[in-house]
């Protein structure tokens, strides 16, 4: 009975930390996945004001919210515009972007933040934040 009660105990006690080690590695995955990846950003367009995002929310160009095309919905990433400097965090609510060559889209507060609403595109950093 003893040998029994350890070993159910044991056993209890691994799946807890495999459980642990399982959702670290996939935060870890998830900040392999964006860190550091460097490409073109561009904006939503004023059509797309109140049009559900892939995440069922309706889109406002007023929020800090972005598109990627892998993050999981909520992921919060720094987007920061490698020529001037400037960064902003966005939450990922949405998929995109749709054109070759770009890693996200923002919305339009967003791309004010960064300097990008009179450039249209510019090369950018994206880092998973916590």
């Amino acid at each position: 009975m003893l040998i029994r009660s350890l070993l159910l105990l044991v056993v209890l006690t691994l799946a807890m930390l495999a459980g642990c080690a399982s959702q670290q590695s996939s935060q870890d995955s998830l900040q392999r996945q964006a860190d550091g990846q460097i490409g073109l950003a561009s904006y939503y367009s004023d059509r797309y004001q109140g049009r559900r995002t892939a995440s069922g929310e309706r889109f406002d160009q007023r929020d800090a919210t972005a598109a990627h095309r892998s993050l999981p919905f909520g992921t919060r990433v720094q987007v920061t515009r490698l020529d001037n400097g400037r960064s902003t965090r966005v939450r990922i609510n949405d998929r995109g972007p749709h054109v070759r060559g770009r890693i996200i889209d923002v919305s339009r507060r967003a791309a004010q933040a960064l300097g990008l609403l009179r450039d249209g595109v510019a090369r950018v950093r994206v880092d998973v934040v916590d």
